[in-house]
């Protein structure tokens, strides 16, 4: 006989059905996701248009995505590889594309862009003009700590370290520590 009791075996199940079923409704919205992925409660995950583009969404295997996580491409695509782990309320917008490497994890409140808005002259409305697309990209094993925001147009290299709280606002070398607005390299992974 099991040692876990039953109503933990029943949350469980119910837990993988629940999980199972939000992953079939955003399949027949048009995203693809692969096998093993965890898509917890209260997850918006919106394909959009933007100038007659439909947004591509597509999570790789065994991907997780905790409560309040929000995935809009907006006409532009978000990938996200293997064993990507996204925590409660992290937001990424991929207007301009989105790409996360295989085994990566993004912390509570992480936010990740992909454009910005033009500046135009006084007198035009910002609001009016088109968004200016930045590709974003973080290579694989990146670990971005709780409410970091990467701004469109940065690539994070392998292995990067990005601590709470900072802005990512430029390219970061493979295997850095960052820290801090806007984020600054403080040291490389030990070996």
């Amino acid at each position: 006989m099991s040692q876990v009791p039953l109503y933990a075996r029943l949350s469980t199940r119910f837990h993988r059905w629940a999980s199972a079923t939000r992953v079939w409704r955003a399949r027949a919205a048009g995203a693809r996701i692969a096998a093993d992925v965890a898509i917890a409660p209260a997850c918006d995950l919106r394909l959009g248009f933007e100038n007659s583009r439909r947004g591509r969404l597509e999570i790789g295997a065994g991907c997780e995505l905790e409560p309040g996580v929000v995935l809009r491409p907006h006409g532009g695509s978000i990938r996200l590889g293997a064993n990507v782990h996204l925590g409660p309320g992290v937001v990424i917008y991929g207007h301009g594309g989105v790409e996360i490497g295989n085994d990566c994890l993004v912390a509570m409140h992480a936010r990740i862009l992909s454009s910005e808005h033009t500046l135009p002259p006084l007198g035009t409305l910002i609001r009016s003009q088109p968004d200016i697309l930045k590709p974003t990209r973080l290579g694989r094993d990146v670990w971005l700590g709780a409410g970091v925001t990467v701004l469109g147009g940065v690539t994070i290299g392998d292995g990067c370290v990005v601590g709470a709280g900072a802005v990512v606002s430029h390219d970061l070398p493979p295997f850095s520590v960052s820290v801090g607005i806007p984020a600054r390299v403080i040291r490389s992974r030990p070996d």
